[in-house]
């Protein structure tokens, strides 16, 4: 009798990574999450730079310029990486049936943007919590979906929302809070020049926007660190 209880439970675990892997691959899911952009255009991004170095009055032709403009171009393909992301690669089947039901928390998760306002950098931290509901995915895979969402032209309040929705559709936990923290160079380097100011974001479903002892538990494990 266990045998065959083993037998159905491992054909119902395969069938619903198969579910998932049909929802992750999916076109609708991509473009729900910002996933299916086209490739980076080099050339275009080449030109572009070297028309912004001439109009501030400077001489792309200069030795310390002279590669700048295809420097730049190839440095957003690693800054807005997030568009291009394979959402069934990173997830890699690494959602794991579970006897669990308790916070799971991941704190202090570095992160690095850019602020779609000035296309300057913002940066800080991230923390995550959910509740499982009969899964949960690999530790390596929450930072990794931060970086999904800040890698690209983002504003912190939408990043941290993208965050917590994509972790739920993945799961499907009873709840989930993203908590984040950053400091922004358009408000620190021009603007207003304030460099201590930092801005925290937070974004809560299920359980923790249902249950307020929840969310304080989230908070204090967050204050305890």
């Amino acid at each position: 009798m266990n045998q065959l209880t083993d037998k159905l439970q491992a054909v119902e675990t395969d069938r619903d990574l198969e579910d998932m892997d049909r929802k992750l691959s999916s076109p609708e899911f991509k473009r729900a999450f910002e996933l299916d952009f086209p490739p980076i255009n080099h050339d275009e991004i080449e030109s572009a730079a070297a028309e912004i170095l001439e109009a501030l009055g400077e001489d792309p032709e200069r030795e310390g310029l002279l590669k700048t403009p295809h420097r730049v171009a190839k440095m957003y393909d690693e800054l807005l990486a997030g568009y291009r992301t394979d959402p069934l690669k990173l997830i890699n089947n690494a959602v794991f049936d579970v006897d669990y039901s308790d916070m799971v928390i991941i704190k202090n998760i570095e992160f690095y943007s850019l602020c779609e306002h000035h296309m300057l950098p913002f940066f800080g931290h991230v923390n995550v919590a959910y509740i499982p509901n009969g899964r949960v995915i690999g530790l390596s895979k929450i930072p990794r979906i931060v970086d999904l969402f800040a890698r690209r032209l983002q504003v912190q309040e939408r990043m941290t929302r993208q965050i917590a929705d994509f972790i739920h559709e993945v799961l499907q936990p009873q709840g989930v809070a993203v908590v984040a923290e950053g400091v922004h160079m358009c408000s620190m380097m021009r603007g207003v020049k304030k460099a201590d100011a930092s801005m925290t974001t937070s974004s809560v479903l299920g359980s923790f926007r249902e249950n307020i002892s929840t969310r304080m538990e989230f908070m204090e494990h967050l204050r305890r660190g």
